[in-house]
């Protein structure tokens, strides 16, 4: 089980960003341009398709079959949080010798 929050809504505003809400109270907007006409991103080229934009099975952002994105690294983003902050098992251990 994730130690990060469920996405529970996004919604694409315009100059390629989004606002997501997690299920813990984390709100805000992901500025998303820097990858527009990279690869994949092409697709949102045509802003339409990037308006297209869901929260997939698995908790991820999808655009159909075509784009995925971790719904867990947005949320490190939007909090400000460094993975360790979240996930345990990335801790590093203290020994003493």
């Amino acid at each position: 089980m994730s130690a990060i929050a469920n996405l529970i809504e996004v919604r694409a505003l315009p100059d390629y960003k989004l606002w997501l809400h997690y299920d813990d109270g984390v709100v805000g907007d992901i500025d998303l341009s820097q990858l527009l006409g990279q690869g994949v991103f092409n697709l949102w080229n045509d802003y339409r398709r990037f308006e297209q934009v869901v929260i997939g099975p698995h908790g991820e952002l999808t655009w159909g079959d075509d784009i995925e994105l971790c719904a867990d690294a947005l949320y490190l983003e939007l909090a400000g949080k460094r993975p360790e902050e979240v996930f345990a098992s990335l801790r590093a251990e203290h020994v003493d010798a």
